[in-house]
């Protein structure tokens, strides 16, 4: 084992699947991804756990492949949140500092940042996220980091990320049952941004729609900062359910002919009959298929673009919009998209690492892997542990507590 090197992980719990990224960060900070993984997910609905035990089971099962492969057991992790209770809030905060000679310090800027967000976040929301868009010294604005400067009075704008306490406790306790800590919460939709957007893009104006199973994040980007987030409780899996209702089929045979013969330019050219399966075929009419999946896009899009537009973004944004998530694997889903959104719209994929990450270039993979990107630049590094098996891993963790029998009790009920 390279001692030089740390180890981390992301976690991205979602309500169809569950993906994890183990990656290795050398003392020079380069990334590797060594271990990767997805499942089937359980327990969770429309981003939000709705019990504990199912994800639990989703996230042991799917690690256990990923921990061989990276040869590292996982007790932490930085994990994705979702569901519409993840917003966005605008906030401002102004203290006094002392005179006109006094060097503003990191003290100050967290007194400032506690100002912006006591009273004006409400008591049952955690505070996932605290992003400063502009600080005032003295009434200068425009400043991006006060820090050394000099002034008597500091404001600060900035943009805090928030979501329902009740969620965020539950999601950590979902990884604690699955002997994983959640070193932090982060949402879906601002991991998978920071895989696949650039620098450029961020300060240029960029919003990043994660077009989930369930869900459809939106996350948008202006002058290097995160200015918006929002949820959207929709997604591809609701085109899916569409037409496994008006086709009187199967959830698993809507899903096929969703992926093999529905694309985002809807052309008409195309043979008008749909055939699927091999020893009982069936035919379906290729227009009504359409018209179903159109209708259901139209109303996501739709519920997208109003988004934008409170955001006061619409038509705003010089480098366009970028589609990831498992419902941009749909074909020429961005022609469909750009013609909803009137943008310049293009499928995202994650920013090229090392070790194995040729794998997981793909849009659904863009939140795990944002979420290791994320971990390895905080200082909350680890140190790698002797590899052990998972389940070794759960008789040393209940073992070594009191209540460990008593909780293997319960857990039962």
């Amino acid at each position: 084992m390279d001692n030089d090197k740390h180890f981390v992980t992301g976690l991205d719990i979602g309500t169809e699947n569950v993906r994890a990224v183990i990656a290795t960060v050398s003392k020079t900070g380069e990334l590797a991804v060594v271990g990767y993984n997805e499942g089937k997910s359980q327990g969770m609905r429309k981003g939000i756990p709705a019990n504990l035990n199912g994800p639990a089971e989703s996230i042991d099962r799917m690690l256990g492949d990923a921990e061989r492969m990276g040869g590292y057991d996982v007790r932490s992790a930085f994990v994705s949140i979702n569901g519409s209770t993840v917003i966005s809030t605008h906030t401002e905060g102004m203290i006094a500092v002392g005179t006109a000679e006094h060097e503003i310090s990191g003290e100050d800027l967290d007194r400032v940042e506690d100002v912006a967000v006591t009273g004006r976040i409400p008591a049952n929301r955690d505070v996932l996220d605290v992003i400063p868009l502009e600080y005032a010294l003295d009434g200068q604005g425009g400043i991006k980091n006060p820090l050394g400067m000099s002034g008597s009075r500091l404001e600060m704008r900035a943009c805090v990320v928030s979501a329902l306490s009740p969620n965020c406790d539950n999601l950590r306790r979902a990884t604690m049952t699955a002997d994983v800590k959640a070193e932090r919460l982060v949402p879906t939709v601002v991991a998978a941004a920071k895989a696949v957007l650039t620098e450029k893009q961020k300060e240029n104006g960029v919003a990043v729609i994660d077009f989930g199973a369930t869900t459809t994040g939106i996350a948008i980007y202006e002058e290097g900062d995160l200015q918006y987030v929002g949820v959207i409780p929709v997604g591809s899996n609701n085109i899916t359910n569409d037409l496994a209702i008006v086709l009187a089929i199967d959830p698993d045979l809507a899903e096929e002919i969703k992926t093999r013969f529905i694309t985002g330019d809807f052309d008409t050219e195309k043979s008008l009959a749909i055939k699927v399966g091999k020893n009982n075929e069936r035919t379906f009419d290729r227009k009504e298929v359409e018209e179903v999946v159109k209708a259901r896009l139209e109303e996501i899009f739709a519920e997208v673009r109003k988004k934008l537009k409170s955001a006061h973004y619409d038509q705003r944004l010089p480098e366009g919009i970028v589609l990831v998530g498992g419902g941009a694997k749909m074909r020429d889903i961005e022609i469909f998209a750009k013609q909803a959104l009137e943008a310049s719209v293009k499928v995202g994929t994650p920013v090229v690492l090392g070790g194995v990450a040729d794998s997981i270039a793909k849009p659904e993979f863009a939140t795990a892997v944002g979420l290791a990107i994320i971990a390895a630049e905080s200082s909350e590094l680890s140190v790698a542990p002797t590899k052990k098996s998972k389940k070794a891993n759960k008789k040393s963790s209940s073992g070594s507590s009191p209540f460990g029998f008593i909780k293997k009790i319960f857990s039962k009920f």
